[in-house]
């Protein structure tokens, strides 16, 4: 569905984002797009969608340029972005200007998702909270049935109840032949959700694996002494004792924690990456 190719990107000032970076995404997926601010996370996500162009190397999804910005491109792909402008209108004239542009959209899902986002249907946009507007979104997105669903930060703004209530809805509505890419640095907010990881680090790709490649590679556990559990590779206070992640050497099986799984590539990449060389 997506191949990138040795794409690299720079902004006008001469400050390098993306460098040689190549990428393969198939179908079927809930992917995890993880990085601190700053590394370039939005900027990829608009080489996908055909909103920035690269400088060198080339970006295909769907078979399609992104940068062309086909008619057919455009149905079968959305981006809900970080920073957003809703207009002074109502979501019932929200939907009559937007849903056209996507032949798949579904009208009864969309009141289905503001349903379980507690959002009221008649809703004046910008009349209710940035939260509120956020949850309209989502649920546009959703609506979309769009091939390729691209979300940048979909979290931020949304109080804890309403995490949960994205989850959800992100985990029974991947559709066959649908991949959902979802850009964050809140990782706890997808520890249940994704189902592929790829961390942006040093202008490209450092690491993309599937979830359970991970736990089958590392394990996950709390501890009262780090140093006493065999292969170690990274460790942080908790409030019982450490959090730590280790090589599994024993082929158990524990539930991966994602902001340590995070902290300790960032933190201990000539360790741990060597562990996943196919």
């Amino acid at each position: 569905m997506i191949t990138v190719s040795q794409l690299s990107f720079t902004y006008r000032k001469g400050r390098s984002v993306l460098e040689d970076l190549s990428l393969q995404l198939e179908a079927g997926h809930i992917c995890g797009l993880l990085g601190r601010n700053g590394t370039g996370k939005s900027t990829l996500l608009y080489q996908l969608c055909g909103l920035l162009f690269p400088v060198k190397g080339s970006c295909e999804v769907l078979g399609f340029r992104p940068g062309r910005r086909e008619p057919e491109f455009l149905q079968q792909v959305f981006l809900l972005p970080e920073a957003f402008y809703m207009p002074d209108v109502t979501v019932e004239s929200y939907l009559g200007t937007y849903t056209p542009f996507y032949p798949a959209f579904d009208r009864e899902a969309f009141y289905q998702y503001l349903n379980t986002f507690e959002v009221p249907r008649d809703a004046q946009l910008r009349r209710i909270s940035h939260g509120q507007q956020k949850k309209v979104l989502i649920s546009f997105a959703l609506a979309t049935k769009a091939r390729i669903l691209l979300m940048d930060e979909p979290t931020n703004g949304l109080d804890i109840p309403s995490k949960r209530q994205f989850r959800k809805l992100m985990a029974g509505n991947l559709l066959p032949g649908q991949l959902i890419l979802i850009s964050t640095h809140q990782v706890k907010d997808l520890d249940s959700l994704i189902d592929e990881v790829l961390i942006l680090d040093d202008h490209r790709i450092i690491l993309h694996e599937s979830v359970d490649r991970i736990t089958e590679k590392l394990a996950f556990h709390q501890v009262m002494e780090p140093s006493e559990v065999p292969g170690l590779l990274f460790s942080e206070g908790a409030l019982k004792g450490y959090a730590v992640v280790a090589q599994n050497t024993d082929g158990e099986h524990t539930k991966m924690d994602m902001e340590m799984f995070f902290n300790a590539v960032l933190a201990e990449k000539p360790q741990v990456l060597p562990l996943f060389n196919r």
